[in-house]
């Protein structure tokens, strides 16, 4: 198959509103904590403390391969607080519109460890945290205006009804400036009124992106078909350019308008923490992209670094820099 370049289409601006950011992101950081140990939660004497949340995980993974994000936030006025903005300013995110909630907490996630790095047990203590109560007033319109691409969750969609407003209105506000719209839908149930809310929500701000990354179980949910290629007509059909259903270990498949493929998963060694791998997968995937590589090798760049991701516990601690990620004796895309 002949790979196929697409790059970005940015209308110039200039000024106050002239891009100064590759990606903007927004949602909910949470101080993570991983059992040390296997068992149930309630058993567990040591935790090791790290970062999550999807939206972070993202802009670490393309901050770590060069490139400049910005992340829009509430947190509380807590030690995880100063901890989550202490973490990513070390990365080199950008917290300049991160605001703090001085009477609602930071949240809280806590992770078993299991012994073969199959899905673990994670329980959250999130329930009107901070960053619940983001909303369309924290949308400023020129830090928005001045990156290349937002990339949008359906976390952050489902923490309130406030923060779903403003995942619609950075989505349409960032297509109306000409910017680049990827969206991940990233299905949390638990967090949702009902499975047909989700559902429906979802679609509506899927439907408006560029780029869409469903897992296959989440295309399935969200659209009713079972085959990856039928997922992704779903939203082509929706005006969506190009569709991303990661098949796990079989690698990921994408489609366009047209061009369509099926790129390999990168060889792991051994599977330590699954968490967090989807995540990997659209910040390589985003940053090649963005750096006008074809599609396909967009796709191997986004298997690499998710499998970065599962080697190791915390779902951003594998990461990888632009020289790790050429570490090719590491990881390998099988021939």
């Amino acid at each position: 198959m002949k790979p196929v370049s697409y790059k970005t289409q940015l209308v110039p601006v200039s000024g106050e509103a002239a891009t100064r950011l590759d990606v903007v992101t927004f949602g909910e950081a949470m101080a993570l904590l991983v059992a040390e140990t296997c068992g149930d939660l309630a058993d567990v004497e040591r935790f090791t403390r790290r970062l999550a949340g999807c939206e972070t995980n993202v802009a670490v993974g393309l901050a770590r391969l060069g490139l400049q994000v910005g992340w829009v936030s509430r947190l509380g006025l807590d030690p995880f607080g100063d901890f989550v903005r202490a973490t990513l300013a070390a990365e080199g995110v950008d917290c300049s519109h991160v605001a703090t909630d001085p009477v609602r907490s930071t949240g809280r996630m806590f992770k078993a460890k299991t012994p073969d790095g199959s899905d673990p047990t994670i329980h959250y203590a999130r329930k009107g945290s901070a960053a619940s109560q983001l909303s369309p007033a924290d949308f400023d319109p020129a830090y928005f205006r001045g990156a290349r691409l937002l990339h949008a969750t359906g976390v952050a969609a489902a923490l309130s009804s406030g923060s779903m407003a403003l995942a619609l209105h950075a989505i349409c506000e960032m297509r109306a400036w000409g910017r680049t719209v990827c969206f991940d839908p990233n299905l949390r149930p638990s967090l949702w009124p009902s499975r047909d809310v989700m559902i429906e929500q979802i679609n509506s701000l899927a439907g408006r992106a560029h780029w869409v990354l469903p897992g296959l179980s989440e295309g399935v949910i969200l659209t009713g078909y079972r085959q990856p290629r039928d997922i992704a007509a779903f939203y082509l059909d929706c005006g969506v350019e190009l569709v991303v259903v990661k098949l796990g270990a079989e690698g990921a498949y994408f489609r366009t308008p047209t061009q369509e493929g099926i790129v390999p998963a990168a060889r792991v060694e051994q599977v330590v923490d699954t968490v967090g791998a989807g995540d990997g997968f659209a910040a390589g995937l985003i940053s090649a992209l963005l750096e006008g590589e074809s599609i396909e090798e967009a796709v191997a760049r986004g298997n690499r670094v998710g499998a970065c991701a599962i080697q190791v516990i915390g779902d951003m601690d594998g990461l990888p820099t632009r020289a790790q990620l050429g570490q090719t004796a590491l990881l390998r895309v099988p021939a």
